[in-house]
């Protein structure tokens, strides 16, 4: 049924009977006699707001008996008797029954021809308090929310340009889920937008019950062995607002905080927002460091068993590295065991509760320092080494990234195990090659603007450079 039936009774049984009126507890409709002709109304309980829908109710019901006499449609209606803002006339039912769900209001009136759909709704959502996950000491303290609307406006706020388009599309066969575009029209690059809207217009699945990172994984390239992330995401507004005014593409996915900021490259990942609440020198040491502090993290652990794993390989003035204490389990063993060590304890604290996490982080560090030690069963060198490497990845605010560091070290570890000298050799050629030959999610490519070279663009990424006209 492509249009609207002429006769509403019809229409009502449709549409009672697609939305699930009797057979979905928290699907209301409401009849109502306006004007002498019937009418009736359908929403999603939790969804519709009461103030607005209860005085248009009223309206509607207080008009005499002639008021539509001359009325043939439901705009002339909506221009006559629906004084919100945010309203709609559609023919299609498919289309009528999607915004319902997405919780517009539903509108039916006898011998006007089409539906009003009221945008009279109001989600449950929480605060915009400031994410965990991207605290800053100064600067703004707020956050985006599971909601694209209060995102949309928290955008704006910061972004008074009339060239701000916010760009919405619908993503996935059943669940339609929202998503939005956010961009400047005068900076973002055209070829670059099109490419993630036909990305985007190409997602064959039903759902995406995991938002975000569902559409990052349809759209992504197939590449399952590499572990980069070929996504940046941010919860912070300020961030995503300094994003758009350098021509990037904000991508908002309804029922999601999180938002994907596009193109990603492998240097987007060294900035974060602390530094630019600094100085530019203080925030230029704190990027530098980040960086020489992850890279760090990758080798150390390699580099320390490739130096004490034969005798004799350390000048005199190192020697000290070279003599880790016995302990039962080999030092390649006691390294990869503490790897997995730390892991359980970063998961076993997502599900811990907050009145019992003082507790389970002093019982975490009994067992896997204290008392593994006095065991014999870990030597104290290897927990300095895996205690600077997990303080480390806590400097990186990506935690794809983080991760992604880890993979790279164990595997590193392993083949210099092997190997030896040749081993690490080849394992740092490897990653090299495997950075290089990774495909950004749109994009010149991930090590831009190293490959290919832009100078300029390298040492802005590398540089907290004062704020200027072109620099935000």
């Amino acid at each position: 049924m492509e249009k609207l039936s002429e006769n509403y009774m019809e229409n009502v049984r449709l549409f009672d009977e697609v939305l699930g009126v009797g057979r979905s507890v928290d699907m209301v409709s409401r009849d109502y006699i306006i004007g002498g002709h019937r009418a009736r109304i359908w929403v999603v309980d939790g969804y519709g707001k009461d103030e607005t829908l209860e005085r248009m109710g009223a309206f509607w019901l207080s008009r005499p008996e002639n008021a539509l006499d001359n009325l043939t449609d439901m705009q002339a209606f909506i221009d006559r008797f629906i004084s919100f803002s945010e309203v709609d006339v559609s023919q299609d039912p498919e289309d009528i029954a999607t915004s319902v769900l997405m919780g517009k209001s539903l509108l039916l009136v006898e011998g006007l021809s089409g539906a009003a759909l009221i945008d009279a709704k109001d989600y449950p959502g929480r605060g915009v308090d400031e994410p965990p996950d991207g605290k800053v000491l100064r600067g703004s303290h707020d956050g985006f929310i599971e909601a694209v609307v209060p995102n949309m406006a928290l955008l704006r706020r910061r972004i008074r340009d009339p060239h701000l388009t916010m760009e919405g599309l619908k993503v996935g066969k059943r669940s339609r889920t929202d998503a939005v575009l956010c961009y400047l029209d005068d900076k973002a690059d055209p070829e670059l937008l099109e490419a993630i809207r036909k990305k985007l217009n190409a997602i064959d699945v039903n759902s995406l019950s995991m938002a975000q990172e569902s559409v990052a994984e349809v759209i992504r390239p197939k590449q399952w062995y590499n572990p980069f992330p070929k996504v940046r995401y941010t919860e912070r507004p300020d961030s995503a607002a300094a994003s758009i005014m350098e021509g990037n593409i904000i991508l908002m996915v309804d029922n999601s905080p999180s938002v994907m900021i596009l193109p990603t490259t492998f240097f987007d990942f060294t900035q974060e927002a602390n530094e630019f609440y600094f100085p530019p020198l203080v925030g230029t040491y704190l990027r530098i460091l980040r960086i020489v502090v992850f890279l760090i993290s990758l080798l150390i652990t390699p580099v320390w068993y490739l130096m004490v794993k034969e005798p004799g390989r350390l000048p005199g003035a190192l020697e000290f590295l070279s003599s880790p204490e016995p302990a039962s389990l080999g030092l390649l063993w006691q390294l990869l065991v503490v790897e997995f060590l730390v892991d359980v304890l970063k998961l076993a604290s997502l599900n811990t509760p907050d009145s019992l996490s003082n507790s389970f982080s002093m019982l975490g560090a009994l067992i896997l320092g204290d008392f593994a030690v006095q065991a014999g069963w870990l030597g104290p060198e290897v927990l300095v080494y895996m205690a600077f490497v997990s303080v480390a990845s806590f400097a990186q605010p990506s935690y794809e990234m983080g991760y992604a560091f880890k993979l790279l070290r164990v595997t590193l570890l392993l083949v210099t195990a092997v190997f030896d000298l040749w081993g690490f050799c080849l394992g740092i050629l490897g990653i090299v090659v495997l950075l290089a030959t990774t495909k950004p999610l749109v994009g010149r490519g991930y090590l831009y603007p190293l490959l290919p070279f832009n100078a300029k663009a390298l040492r802005r990424l590398l540089i907290r450079e004062p704020i200027s006209r072109d620099n935000t």
